[in-house]
């Protein structure tokens, strides 16, 4: 019996025909290559509860997988160990190490926020200002979803440092994710939000844009979306 073995006796074809789609998988998008098996995340997460004590080293194995919900049983497993470790750092070490293999959204967004961003809470943020200016795009967007974390402490400055960093991005999923947080960073302190919109709203991709403000009234939007703020 193994991790491996026991996703596998749950792969599902049609299902995994369904996610490489929904995930991009083609040639020529942001997830060209990537395989799935077709799982439910709920039947990961049960999964990895069950070898949520796996050596860190046969974690890594699974990091390395072409197999996507593989590298998403690790991450399962590696948050898991992260919030019940005496030495946090041994844990953030290796994920930092394996950031290549944390290769889409629906990776970063589970983990980054939970590892490197609750990590740095009492700690310098330099990481994350690296990340920001990778040419990896999922090291750009762990970066800002690693955020969250700050947030949740009502600590805005870091999100809005790296959404400037990130406002000239050509990727739609840098575009998102800095608009999420931003949006985020208004719901904790909209004044301070206000105040980042005004200098930068009539620049900033509109998706960006339209995630920012998804919170503030109808007509507010609307004149920042045409531009009469």
């Amino acid at each position: 019996m193994s991790v491996q073995s026991d996703l596998q006796k749950l792969a599902n074809k049609e299902k995994a025909k369904l996610l490489a789609r929904y995930f991009k998988t083609g040639k020529g998008e942001y997830a060209e290559g990537d395989k799935f098996i077709g799982l439910t995340v709920p039947q990961v997460r049960a999964i990895a509860k069950i070898y949520r004590d796996l050596p860190l080293r046969d974690v890594e194995k699974l990091f390395h997988s072409t197999i996507h919900e593989f590298r998403l049983t690790a991450l399962i497993i590696l948050t898991e160990k992260f919030k019940r470790a005496e030495h946090k750092k041994e844990i953030v070490d290796v994920y930092v190490k394996n950031t290549k293999y944390i290769n889409n959204w629906d990776l970063v967004d589970l983990s980054s926020h939970e590892i490197l961003g609750t990590f740095l809470l009492n700690k310098p943020r330099k990481i994350l200002y690296t990340l920001a200016k990778s040419k990896n795009i999922w090291e750009r967007r762990i970066a800002v979803i690693s955020t969250f974390a700050f947030l949740r402490k009502h600590d805005v400055s870091d999100s809005l440092a790296l959404a400037e960093i990130l406002l000239h991005d050509t990727h739609d999923l840098i575009h998102k994710a800095v608009g999420w947080m931003l949006r985020e960073a208004g719901k904790r302190d909209e004044k301070t939000l206000v105040d980042f919109l005004a200098k930068h709203y009539r620049v900033m991709p509109r998706t960006m844009l339209r995630y920012a403000i998804e919170k503030f009234p109808p007509a507010i939007r609307e004149k920042y979306l045409k531009g009469n703020r």
